[in-house]
């Protein structure tokens, strides 16, 4: 790569799963600690805060009471998963992600993000949900692997075999 070239911009969305956890676990390892401190990559690591009202649901009576309780709780949310990802980025040696908090829905978040940037590359862990729990929450990584300006990586963690 050139001096002065800018390096494509990897784009890996997290939550609080351990599915998320994993998926920027394994793309550190392979991506980023092998090749520190010459990172093929810019590292961005997103997550995207629920809406409060939109997290609560339907408006009913109640609902406007209920509304900063929820919003408090989704901002520890995000700081924990902020956190969390510094310290896994930390802990696997590897410097200069940068890391931010959207609010809204991750499937645009993700999206909005990759166009921003211009990314070369999304990453998105999978919850494994089945086809009816899909159809009716929606999934992440189906959306941005049809919508996403760029490659998508969705990493599965393997389950387990008893």
């Amino acid at each position: 790569m050139a001096t002065g070239e800018e390096k494509p911009v990897m784009v890996v969305g997290v939550d609080e799963s351990e599915q998320s956890t994993y998926a920027l676990e394994w793309t550190l390892d392979r991506f980023f600690a092998p090749y520190a401190p010459n990172y093929p990559f810019k590292l961005l690591i997103i997550h995207a805060k629920p809406n409060a009202v939109s997290a609560v649901g339907l408006a009913g009576p109640g609902t406007a009471e209920v509304v900063p309780y929820v919003d408090a709780d989704l901002k520890h949310t995000a700081a924990r998963v902020v956190e969390k990802s510094k310290a896994i980025c930390q802990s696997k040696s590897v410097h200069g992600a940068t890391i931010e908090v959207f609010e809204g829905d991750a499937r645009n978040i993700l999206c909005e993000v990759v166009d921003k940037h211009h990314a070369s590359l999304l990453v998105v862990g999978s919850h494994g949900y089945g086809a009816i729990k899909r159809a009716v929450l929606g999934s992440t990584s189906d959306y941005c692997a049809h919508h996403a300006h760029c490659s998508v990586m969705i990493v599965k963690k393997p389950k387990i075999k008893v």
